[in-house]
C-alpha cells in the first residue's frame, strides 16, 4: 500500500479525529453525537405507529430519518426539507442498522431515528450510522452489537480511509462506505461510486475493517463512560 501523503497529511489508515457521547438530547429516549463532523442522533420509542396499516403485528419498525442542516455542507447551501437523496441515505441507514436489532418484543410500534448533520465534509452516511447505532443501544434498544461505519476508497491512486470531501472531488476518486457489526464478522453496508481493481477492492475492505473497529472502540468508550457515571450518581 502507498505511504504517499494525503492531500490533508494523514496517512493512508489515518481517520480524522473522532469524540462521541451519548444522552446529549434529554427529551429523547436515547441520542448521541458522533463528531466527525458532528452528527447527531436522537431515538423516540417505541412508540404506536400511524396509520394504523403501516403497523408490522410481528415486530417494531424502523424508520430513520437523515437531514442536513441547511448551513452544513461545505459546499453550496442545503435545501431545508426531505430531497431524493436524504430519503436514500435513510433507507440505507434502516438497512444497515435492521441486522443487529431484534424488534420482536415491539409488534405495532416503531422506533424513530432521527440523525442531524450539524457539519459535513464527506462521509455523513457512515458517521449517520455510527451515530444512530449509539443513540439505538443508550435508548435501551435489544441489540447483537453495535455497528461502526466508515467510508474507505481509492484517491490520488492509492486506497486510503475516511476520504474528506476534497478527496472524493479529486478526478477518478472512489468513494465505498462500509458499515460492519464487528461481533458477528457481518458487513451491514457496502457501497461502491467508482471503479477500482479487484485487488484494490480487497485492499479498501480490509482497511475498512481496520478503521471500524477504531470507530467501534469511541463508541464502545463512549458507552462505558455514560454507564461509569450512572453507576457513580447512583452510589
Amino acid at each position: 500500500m502507498s505511504s504517499k501523503k494525503r492531500l490533508d497529511g494523514r496517512k493512508v489508515d489515518e481517520l480524522r479525529p473522532m469524540s462521541a457521547k451519548v444522552g446529549v438530547v434529554k427529551q429523547a429516549d436515547g441520542s448521541a453525537m458522533f463528531c466527525s463532523g458532528q452528527t447527531i442522533a436522537a431515538v423516540f420509542g417505541p412508540r404506536q405507529v400511524k396509520p394504523s396499516f403501516l403497523q408490522d403485528p410481528e415486530q417494531g419498525l424502523l424508520r430513520c430519518h437523515y437531514n442536513m442542516l441547511a448551513f452544513s455542507g461545505s459546499g453550496d447551501r442545503v435545501r431545508p426539507g426531505p430531497s431524493r437523496r436524504s430519503k436514500e441515505i435513510s433507507l440505507v441507514i434502516e438497512k444497515a442498522l435492521l441486522p443487529v436489532l431484534d424488534l420482536s418484543s415491539f409488534p405495532h410500534a416503531g422506533v424513530d431515528v432521527f440523525i442531524e448533520l450539524l457539519q459535513t465534509d464527506a462521509g455523513t452516511r457512515c458517521a449517520g450510522i455510527t451515530a444512530a447505532a449509539l443513540a439505538l443501544a443508550d435508548a435501551g434498544i435489544p441489540m447483537k452489537d453495535l455497528v461502526a461505519a466508515v467510508s474507505v476508497g481509492k484517491a490520488q491512486g492509492q486506497i486510503v480511509a475516511d476520504l474528506t470531501k476534497e478527496e472524493e472531488d479529486v478526478a477518478d476518486a472512489v468513494d465505498i462506505p462500509v458499515a460492519m457489526s464487528l461481533r458477528t464478522n457481518q458487513v451491514t453496508l457496502l457501497q461502491t461510486d467508482g471503479v477500482v481493481t479487484r485487488k484494490e477492492y480487497s485492499d479498501a475492505l480490509a482497511l475498512a475493517r481496520d478503521a471500524c473497529q477504531k470507530v467501534f472502540t469511541v463508541q464502545e468508550a463512549a458507552l462505558r463512560e455514560k454507564y461509569a457515571l450512572e453507576v457513580e450518581h447512583d452510589e
